[in-house]
């Protein structure tokens, strides 16, 4: 038997409800003008089923701004 097959299968699985979870908030129809958004996202998908059990990741994050 393959683990690092199986493995691989439930990592797929983990991130595909993940981005389930993600486009359930809308995070994918609105435009991500920031790293927070961005950010936000990509946790959202990373934290995959925990989303389901009320976790709700979110990501602040100032860039600085470019000096004038």
């Amino acid at each position: 038997m393959r683990y690092g097959s199986i493995g691989g299968v439930i990592v797929l699985i983990w991130l595909i409800i993940g981005a389930i979870a993600a486009g359930q908030r809308g995070y994918f129809d609105r435009d991500n003008d920031n790293c927070a958004e961005v950010g936000t996202t990509i946790v959202t998908v990373i934290a995959g089923p925990l989303n389901y059990v009320g976790m709700n990741p979110e990501i602040k994050c100032d860039a600085p701004e470019p000096s004038k």
